[in-house]
């Protein structure tokens, strides 16, 4: 078994459907844009990255680091989140879809 590490990636419009990234490291990445539906990305780390616009869709995202991602929406209903990590500033990325005023 191997792992990837993306460190100062341009991956923007790309898709990821399906695919198992499985503790991959994106390390102040640029994925705009970027379909991740149906992929594990179990035990993942975002750090430092643009997810604006990406989607997640029944994607295994437990225990994924998402505390110094930026941009992201993802819908707790639809996706696996268990044990994930966020900051509590992040939460209106986990709320987006009830489009709630939250200061």
């Amino acid at each position: 078994m191997f792992s990837f590490k993306f460190d100062n990636c341009i991956m923007d419009y790309s898709t990821f459907f399906g695919a198992k990234f499985k503790k991959t490291h994106f390390i102040k990445c640029s994925l705009k844009e970027v379909d991740f539906s149906e992929s594990n990305l179990s035990a993942a780390v975002f750090k430092n990255t643009d997810l604006m616009g990406a989607r997640f869709s029944k994607t295994n995202l437990e225990k994924t680091d998402f505390r110094s991602a930026k941009n992201f929406a993802i819908d707790p209903e639809l996706n696996m989140l268990k044990k994930a990590k966020f900051s509590a500033l992040q939460l209106e990325g986990l709320l987006h879809k009830y489009q709630l005023d939250i200061e």
